[in-house]
């Protein structure tokens, strides 16, 4: 009787091995890009561009080598695009890392991180963004490409984005919370309200970039949604939780944004409003900022 327990036992366990076996070489690509440090995709020969493109101009860059937000940048790619045709902007919309080289980077004013998430480029294309952005270039940031999966690149994380990502919600992942505005003289918030409500997977950071020097547009009430992360992690970090700032880099105007996980936050009209804004003054349409060089930590 003990065997044939002992059997059924070993029977069961193969079954489950076997069963673990089929579910991870199915879902391998997302067990390398979550827990296993990401892919390593780099791109050689660059995306051909339109012969001309209409200027300002807007590149959109939606490549991931970590978690990729498979709704949100579909959605975000889209709404750029729509943006971009409305103002009459030249509009460009790739994943290919080898697009980052000064000649093409040339041709466009700022620069769309669309969810991008872990390692996506080589050294030269580092460089080529870097001098671009510093020689006054435009960059917004939405949600990843503030996340943990670039600290192989300390002057994207600690300069350009300028704030360390710690978790996000999990108690549940998604809630509906209040933001607020911080500064209502600010381009990038015209015509928006004073708060509304906004449902995301809200990220939290070691600090706020305030303490460095950099200028927060939008902060979210943590007294409106349940900040609690993985194994009941607490993610508060007070009044002051920036979900939105911005700041020069040399003579560039960075934005970086926490929101946009969903899909559904790239058609919510408030964070339209707000994107729309966000491209204009990247771009340099409006507002005055960055126009003589900020001094700024290189790492």
């Amino acid at each position: 009787m003990a065997r044939k327990i002992l059997r059924i036992f070993l029977i069961v366990i193969v079954l489950l091995l076997v069963i673990l076996a089929v579910q991870a070489f199915r879902y391998r690509d997302t067990i390398q890009r979550v827990f296993l440090g990401g892919v390593k995709i780099y791109e050689t020969q660059p995306p051909e561009l339109p012969a001309s493109l209409p200027r300002p101009a807007v590149l959109v860059f939606s490549k991931t080598n970590a978690f990729r937000h498979e709704e949100a940048i579909p959605a975000a790619n889209a709404l750029f695009r729509q943006i971009a045709r409305e103002k009459g902007w030249g509009y460009f919309q790739t994943e290919n890392g080898a697009a980052f080289r000064k000649d093409i980077l040339s041709r466009f004013d700022t620069v769309v991180f669309n969810n991008v998430s872990g390692d996506v480029f080589t050294g030269d294309r580092r460089s080529a963004f870097e001098n671009f952005v510093d020689a006054g270039g435009g960059f917004i940031g939405l949600h990843a490409a503030g996340d943990n999966s670039h600290e192989d690149w300390p002057w994207y994380a600690r300069n350009l984005i300028g704030a360390a990502f710690t978790m996000h919600t999990m108690s549940p992942q998604f809630q509906t919370a209040t933001v607020r505005l911080e500064n209502r003289e600010s381009p990038v918030l015209t015509g928006l309200p004073a708060h509304w409500k906004h449902n995301e997977e809200w990220y939290s950071f070691a600090a706020s970039p305030r303490l460095k020097g950099y200028h927060v547009l939008m902060t979210v009430d943590e007294r409106t949604y349940n900040p609690e992360g993985m194994f009941g992690k607490d993610l508060r970090m007070g009044a002051d939780h920036p979900v939105i700032w911005w700041h020069c880099v040399g003579r560039g105007r960075a934005l970086y944004s926490a929101l946009g996980h969903q899909a559904e936050a790239f058609r919510q009209p408030e964070h339209v409003r707000l994107l729309t804004n966000a491209l204009s003054w990247t771009a340099r349409q409006t507002g005055s900022e960055c126009d003589i060089a900020q001094p700024g930590p290189r790492p």
